[in-house]
């Protein structure tokens, strides 16, 4: 394998863990997004249903409907609690994968300009080729060019 073969093959495998941190990057927002909606909504329905029993509580409520109220409030709270945990959780996991992503498209960044640079070297030792043919074609012809006119000024 010649190395511009495997630098090639070294930016191709690069460009495809980027690729692929770069969708578990997009999954796990789209979780971080997921649980931030659900959090909200309990949080939203936790509030119109302390707002229910602060209704029912100005006109009067039984006992045993003010219990199941609270419990229901409780278990309420729990469970907003478990999802600002997980969302925590889940936030630190984006971190996490917008880092690794981070340092695949460093790694990626640092192959292609090694690459860009090997092809660039390429390119400029073809055009030195090109200029050294080109120089030798014009040397030979003016030396074929002044061996005529001095075997003709003999004639």
């Amino acid at each position: 394998m010649t190395r511009s073969n495997a630098l090639e093959t070294l930016t191709d495998l690069a460009r495809e863990a980027r690729d692929k941190a770069g969708q578990l990057l997009a999954s796990d927002r789209k979780n971080e997004h997921q649980i931030l909606a659900h959090q909200e909504m309990l949080m939203n329905y936790r509030q119109e249903y302390a707002d229910q029993l602060q209704q029912l509580m100005m006109s009067g409520i039984d006992p045993v409907t003010l219990y199941n109220y609270r419990q229901f409030l409780m278990s309420l709270d729990d469970s907003i609690q478990k999802a600002s945990q997980a969302l925590r959780q889940q936030n630190h996991k984006v971190q996490a994968s917008k880092k690794n992503w981070q340092q695949e498209q460093q790694k990626l960044t640092s192959y292609t300009t090694l690459q860009d640079r090997r092809h660039a070297q390429v390119r400029q030792q073809a055009a030195r080729q090109e200029q050294r043919q080109t120089d030798e074609f014009t040397t030979n012809r003016a030396a074929r060019t002044v061996g005529l006119h001095v075997v003709g000024s003999e004639d």
